[in-house]
């Protein structure tokens, strides 16, 4: 199964995380400091909450297709790739609590995509330079994927 992610940079984790467990009738299936998500069967959604800065609206951080193998993140590296679009590659990265291996694209409003596996549970959400992924405020999202290279969520 492949679900929809959705990556939001939300300006009150605590209030958001109180909302989408009110909206989706669940509580987060992973809960820590300054990240929340909530793995949803019904609709196929992984709902990510980055907390940004407060006072700020909540906006779009990133989205993604969560795949259940490495294989699957191989396969799409080789669709998207054959079909002229600039990919740029991860593995073994480590970002919002998790190791993955992934694939970014960029849509054409310049929206970042990433194809990912988790592999592992993580201690830490912190970004790797250079990452698409879970790009702060003010922070500039590369003008080609490949310039993703080492990453994030």
């Amino acid at each position: 199964m492949s679900r929809v992610q959705l990556a939001l940079r939300v300006p009150d984790l605590a209030a958001s995380v109180a909302f989408y467990t009110e909206l989706f009738g669940t509580q987060p299936a992973k809960l820590r400091d300054g990240y929340a998500n909530f793995a949803l069967a019904e609709p196929p959604l992984k709902l990510v909450l980055i907390e940004g800065t407060a006072g700020e609206d909540t906006r779009l951080d990133h989205l993604g297709v969560e795949v259940e193998s490495t294989e699957a993140v191989r396969a799409a590296t080789t669709r998207l790739a054959e079909a002229g679009l600039a990919t740029a590659e991860e593995n073994d990265t480590t970002c919002c609590y998790a190791v993955q291996d992934k694939v970014w694209v960029q849509g054409p409003g310049r929206e970042p995509w990433e194809v990912y596996v988790v592999k592992s549970d993580a201690d830490s959400l912190a970004k790797q330079q250079g990452s698409t992924c879970c790009t702060g405020p003010g922070e500039a999202v590369p003008d080609e994927p490949a310039a993703a290279a080492s990453g994030c969520c």
